[in-house]
């Protein structure tokens, strides 16, 4: 429905139950002004009730009401029993209706009510018969104007009894044992962006996960409604909508579909592998071409890669066309949403190399894009040189101080958070006594200010 039609609509609903109240007022004064706030969700995937019509006694209260659309709250007639019907589109009055069922509201609550289940049975397994849900004490605001009040209902048929586990910052089973039909008091969350695991009713074994960006959609101070709905087997239910969690907003309209939770983890690739056997390689991430033509001393970008799932990583030569039979290969799981600098070292052809130290790619798993602080420059250093020996930085162009304190070949020393000016680096002994080799480090006059960066040691100290 377009959306100069819907709220001429809205506005039309409004007068319909201004008059039932008019009306009502009519047959007992006791009833004036009496109303309870009420919100209509409809979540029947029934085929044959895509699209339906409601009506409130012998009026036409929602005309063409589409499955995963919702009303906004309106103000309904209460202390007074009355029949809602449902009914095919276009339909012109409330006889022979495919449901109907008679309601009583309170005066001055505010309700859910959940359109969900079969209309008609042929083609469906299982077969729930349609109803509408009720829930007494719904909200239209949250109760703490910076969180968000989050009520779950489960409405999916052929889904079984689930929890739903917050994974994202880790606050835990948020629902537990919820069947067909139910609704989970609400959730007072903070306003922040969250994942939802489905999981079986043992809370163990994971079905799927969904983003839940409250903060991300803006929903500080709201009041919503997320519903699981369809069919997780579509092909035993007239290959109807499938499984998924949406949420209705206080204001109505179309339902708004979480999206499948797909971890990602971000990653730069630095190739300091100084055999002359891998001096250009090709880098496969499962079967995707991950870096064409990778040369010694050159590094990636940061990319974002698949993360909570293993993935493999396989080292082949220039030109690969698959990453079958390669020279390396090993498989990895990074965490969500960390950031990881991968840096390729050591050595694959034994031949002519003294001391051998086998080829690896060594992880660092608190990486930095830039720097905590502007006017610094954060600087990761990694030793990646076969043949030296443990060393000691220090930092000479000022005072003597240690930097790095023994670091030995594959190690990472964390990040330094430097000023961002020119220094003068020292390699020494692992006495700190005797110098190795002083290197200037310019990082003012490289304009690194704000930078994040890897500093390596590289290459052979004995060619």
């Amino acid at each position: 429905m377009k959306t100069k039609s819907k709220k001429i609509f809205t506005m039309l609903l409004s007068l319909i139950f201004g008059f039932s109240s008019i009306a009502l007022n009519a047959q007992n004064t006791n009833s004036a002004n009496s109303t309870a706030r009420v919100q209509v969700i409809h979540n029947s995937a029934d085929i044959t009730a895509q699209t339906v019509d409601i009506w409130l006694d012998d009026t036409l209260l929602i005309d063409d009401f589409e499955f995963r659309t919702s009303s906004p709250f309106i103000d309904a007639p209460a202390g007074q029993e009355f029949l809602i019907s449902v009914k095919g589109p276009d339909s012109k009055n409330s006889t022979d209706p495919i449901w109907s069922n008679k309601y009583m509201l309170a005066e001055g609550e505010t309700y859910i009510l959940i359109a969900s289940g079969i209309v008609n049975p042929e083609g469906y397994d299982p077969v729930i018969p349609f109803d509408i849900y009720v829930y007494p004490m719904g909200r239209e605001l949250a109760n703490n104007i910076s969180g968000t009040d989050l009520l779950v209902f489960h409405g999916s048929t052929d889904a079984p009894i689930v929890d739903i586990v917050e994974t994202g910052v880790g606050a835990g089973t948020v629902v537990d044992n919820l069947m067909y039909g139910d609704f989970a008091g609400y959730l007072e969350l903070p306003t922040s962006d969250y994942v939802l695991d489905i999981r079986d009713q043992s809370g163990e074994q994971s079905v799927v996960k969904y983003s839940a960006p409250l903060q991300t959609l803006g929903l500080e101070g709201r009041a919503i409604v997320t519903v699981a709905s369809g069919f997780l087997n579509t092909d035993k239910n007239n290959n109807g909508e499938a499984f998924g969690l949406w949420v209705a907003l206080p204001s109505g309209g179309q339902l708004i579909e979480l999206p499948v939770f797909q971890p990602t983890a971000r990653v730069q690739f630095i190739h300091n592998s100084a055999d002359i056997a891998t001096s250009e390689v090709d880098i496969w991430v499962d079967n995707a071409l991950l870096l064409d033509n990778f040369q010694f001393h050159t590094a990636s970008t940061f990319i974002e890669v698949p993360a909570e799932q293993e993935f493999t990583v396989s080292i082949k030569g220039p030109d690969s066309q698959n990453p079958f039979n390669p020279i390396w290969t090993k498989t990895y799981a990074l965490e969500n949403n960390r950031t990881y600098v991968l840096i390729a070292s050591g050595l694959i052809n034994q031949s002519g190399y003294s001391p051998f130290v086998p080829f690896d790619i060594y992880a660092y798993d608190m990486g930095r894009e830039q720097a905590m602080q502007g006017g610094n420059t954060d600087v990761l250093v990694f030793h990646g040189s076969t043949d030296a020996p443990t060393v000691d930085i220090y930092e000479t162009s000022a005072d003597t101080d240690v930097l790095v304190d023994d670091i030995s070949y594959g190690d990472f020393e964390g990040y330094l958070e430097l000023p961002t000016s020119d220094y003068v680096l020292e390699l020494r002994d692992q006495t700190g006594e005797s110098t190795v080799a002083s290197y200037s480090a310019p990082l003012e006059s490289l304009n690194l200010h704000g930078s994040a960066l890897v500093t390596i040691a590289s290459g052979f100290l004995s060619p």
